[in-house]
């Protein structure tokens, strides 16, 4: 800038090393649209007689000031290689054309166009695919499996699918221990056999009444329970009630006034083996009959472990869980001895195993060790459909049939079906 205010333009002195003005240089400045005004003589008009075009030697697209015609936009950009050779890598060479090959005149241009072919091929093993991308490895998605899951539980075809025994097995599901899941294995193991062909009787021997409440079976006040069959030694298909939307299934409803059974028992004779003489007097014929106990040693329990072959024990994976289970074996092995010969620990589920806990491993490593094979593969998860069945009357398997826990209770029941057609009992209904 002179001393006069006025600014040293490129194009008036011709030479590209010139200080340019300093509206060129700014961030935000665009060609100016308008038509080319004159320039006024006396303030860096052009040194020549020939009027200044746009055209002239030294003048850059990006260096001409805000006064410059349209016309000079089409002026190719020429680069200073100089210059922006420190900063930019060198352009790849193109490949030698094979001889004799005969080059494009459509393709020729400053800029080198590789030829078609010459691209590197793609790599067959990509580092990501897209989760819609379908393949052959890929499994379905979640909720088909979910749905494939439930359509296996439901069973809605009817067809049997779990076999059945030859002969009736009586089980018992037994433990002392409270709160391990004894009502909820014998619910959801008598609607998963029974859903699939197997004709099951759950005979609540609790005073609580859980089985009945998971089942949807009135047991209120004044309705034909159990204990009607032990003290008053009513037929037990009086009192048996068909569960309704599960065929193949009824229920043997408790009330309160079981509470009072085990004093009233104490007189009467044969009272340990009542329950046996009522499920062996029922006319009918079922596959599969359930005993739900409950959380005690005492004459209920005692009159269950007479009626029954088989005793099933839920274990939940927790060290109490293993504490209580001593005195339960020598409990069965006093009624082996002395009432029921017959009477066998067939099976072990372990209940409410979490994954995230070592304890939960102990506890399941331990009991393997101990029972061996009767401990069934399928291990019960703690899962939150479990616990909410029951607030609407109804079983996991019918409650949600694709979730977590009515899977493993399905395979539970599947396991024990297939367990007793390989070892039948010797006792018929």
């Amino acid at each position: 800038m002179h001393d006069d205010g006025r600014y040293d333009d490129s194009h008036a002195s011709g030479s590209a090393g010139d200080p340019v003005s300093r509206e060129t240089d700014h961030p935000n400045w665009r060609p100016s649209e308008e038509p080319q005004r004159p320039l006024k003589p006396g303030r860096n008009a052009p040194t020549s007689g020939a009027p200044w075009s746009p055209t002239s030697e030294g003048v850059e697209a990006a260096g001409r000031p805000a006064n410059a015609s349209p016309e000079a936009r089409v002026i190719p950009f020429r680069r200073n290689t100089s210059a922006s050779a420190r900063f930019e890598a060198a352009p790849p060479e193109p490949p030698t054309p094979a001889a004799g090959t005969v080059p494009d005149p459509r393709t020729a241009s400053d800029t080198p166009v590789p030829p078609a072919g010459s691209y590197p091929p793609a790599t067959t093993e990509a580092a990501y695919v897209s989760r819609e991308t379908s393949t052959h490895e890929e499994d379905d998605p979640p909720l088909a499996m979910e749905a494939m899951r439930a359509v296996q539980i439901l069973n809605p075809s009817g067809e049997v699918t779990m076999p059945r025994p030859e002969r009736t097995r009586v089980m018992c599901v037994a433990n002392q221990k409270g709160g391990v899941g004894k009502t909820t294995t014998t619910v959801n193991l008598a609607v998963a056999l029974a859903l699939h062909g197997n004709r099951v009787l759950v005979v609540d021997l609790d005073p609580q009444g859980n089985a009945s409440t998971g089942l949807n079976v009135p047991h209120h006040t004044g309705v034909p329970d159990v204990y009607d069959c032990l003290i008053n030694s009513v037929p037990l298909e009086d009192v048996t009630q068909a569960v309704e939307g599960i065929p193949n299934l009824w229920c043997v409803p408790a009330t309160i006034d079981l509470a009072g059974a085990e004093i009233e028992l104490v007189s009467v004779v044969a009272r340990e083996s009542r329950l046996e003489r009522a499920i062996t007097a029922y006319p009918g014929h079922f596959d599969y009959v359930f005993i739900d106990c409950p959380p005690s040693l005492g004459l209920l329990t005692v009159n269950a472990l007479v009626a029954a072959q088989e005793v099933l024990i839920p274990i939940q994976c927790e060290y109490y869980a293993l504490e209580g289970l001593n005195q339960l074996i020598s409990n069965i092995n006093l009624v082996r001895q002395h009432l029921n010969p017959r009477l066998d620990v067939s099976t072990i589920l372990l209940t409410m195993y979490d994954r995230r806990t070592r304890l939960a491993d102990a506890v399941e490593q331990d009991v393997r060790n101990h029972f061996g094979d009767k401990v069934l593969q399928a291990v019960i998860p703690r899962n939150v459909r479990v616990s909410e069945a029951p607030s609407y009357g109804q079983s996991v398997m019918t409650y949600d049939p694709g979730s977590r826990g009515a899977t493993s209770y399905f395979e539970a029941a599947q396991e024990i079906a297939e367990r007793g057609v390989k070892e039948p009992v010797s006792r018929n209904a």
